[in-house]
């Protein structure tokens, strides 16, 4: 079977040199994931390693870089010379942030394998768009459509996609397309938004003595009632739809009756529709519990009270198998010799896609595993193809042929 590289010797000179030189700088591209991923960036405190990607960007000869607002890092690349002006770029992302909150990440290299918390996700990302910006500079790439490379904050968990809907609001130039690149792989095209909502419960009460103030409302009796009500709600096959009881607590000690009772729900599914359902199910289930546990509390003491709080959510929506986007990124990867794999999830993409714009993810090649957890790790193999379908994906995207 022939390489990678030899699939790619019809492209044009231009992108051929940019192919050659990803190939090249490979050793430099895994320099950069691991001192990136050395760069301690829980969410909500990705300053540093935002710091970092944009004095990389000024190192490559990128000179239009700034930093916005909430603290997405900024780097464009102008288009061609002597085309119609565009309006609109094809933006480039990869998140800044990590679940991990160590102060001082351990990352270790083993042949083609890297270790450490958050080597894949987003470390390799992450190097790949510096992959794709001394690329684009070497061969001097400028295509029809502004390029803008972007590194985006709060991706992860309660970081709720802050950045992305931040860049998308407030995007200049408009986006034309975008592109997420998140983790390894070089298969996967994330062309479908999965939606969640994310719910805090807390019920406080009275509290008191265990024995001489039994019949006192219990606020943990209440949570793990309303628990135990949601884990026999009956979900929707189709869409497919999920609701976890991630987490529960509340109490002080063993001998006493609990002040607050607390847990937090996650719900997903690919239909909005369905989550609104689902909220007003959990409502309605909030409310009754509060007055079952009410109407048998000792006569005269106090009632218990609620609260939900929504710890976020992420919208749904789908690209259509054959949007121009999509096809774009199926030739690319079987250009490099893989089989497209189109997945649904919860990245960066869904909000460009909940929005109506043409948005996937992808990997930046290799493999992984053990991602969310400190034994995460990275494998190189193959890891340039990767880079290379990013790249033919943003250039074509940007209507470079």
């Amino acid at each position: 079977m022939r390489s990678a590289f030899a699939r790619l010797r019809g492209i044009g000179p231009v992108l051929l040199s940019a192919n050659e030189h990803l190939a090249a700088s490979n050793a430099q591209t895994l320099a950069w994931q691991c001192e990136v991923t050395r760069i301690p960036s829980p969410t909500g405190h990705e300053h540093a390693r935002g710091q970092w990607m944009a004095e990389q960007f000024e190192a490559l000869g990128w000179g239009l870089i700034r930093i916005d607002a909430v603290g997405n890092v900024i780097a464009r690349r102008p288009p061609r010379a002597g085309d119609p002006a565009h309006a609109r770029a094809v933006w480039c992302c990869a998140h800044l942030d990590t679940v991990f909150a160590d102060p001082a990440p351990v990352v270790s290299r083993h042949g083609t394998r890297l270790e450490g918390p958050g080597i894949g996700d987003n470390g390799r990302g992450l190097a790949a768009l510096l992959a794709l910006a001394s690329a684009l500079e070497q061969a001097q790439i400028h295509a029809p459509h502004e390029i803008v490379l972007a590194c985006t904050v709060g991706e992860e968990g309660a970081g709720d996609l802050r950045g992305m809907r931040h860049l998308m609001r407030e995007a200049t130039p408009a986006p034309h397309a975008v592109i997420a690149i998140d983790g390894a792989g070089d298969d996967r095209i994330v062309h479908s938004a999965l939606g969640s909502s994310r719910w805090r419960i807390t019920f406080t009460g009275a509290g008191g003595h265990s024995w001489a103030d039994f019949g006192v409302a219990n606020p943990v009796h209440a949570a793990s009632a309303v628990a135990a009500a949601l884990q026999a709600v009956m979900l929707t096959r189709e869409p497919r739809s999920t609701l976890t009881v991630a987490r529960i607590g509340g109490g002080d000690t063993i001998n006493s009756i609990p002040r607050e009772g607390w847990l937090e729900v996650d719900m997903r599914s690919l239909s909005a529709s369905v989550l609104d359902d689902m909220e007003r199910v959990l409502r309605l289930t909030v409310a009754r519990v509060e007055t079952v546990e009410n109407d048998k509390r000792l006569v005269g003491s106090a009632p218990l009270e609620s609260h939900i709080e929504s710890l976020g959510s992420r919208p749904c929506g789908t690209m259509a198998d054959d949007a121009p986007l999509v096809r774009i990124a199926e030739h690319a990867t079987r250009r490099i010799g893989a089989m497209p794999r189109f997945a649904t999830g919860s990245t960066d993409a869904s909000i460009p896609i909940a929005m109506g714009i043409p948005g996937i993810a992808i990997g930046a090649g290799g493999s992984g595993g053990g991602t969310h957890t400190p034994a995460e790790w990275y494998d190189d193999t193959g890891g340039v193809r990767g880079l290379q379908r990013a790249l033919h994906i943003v250039t074509a995207a940007a209507g470079l042929r």
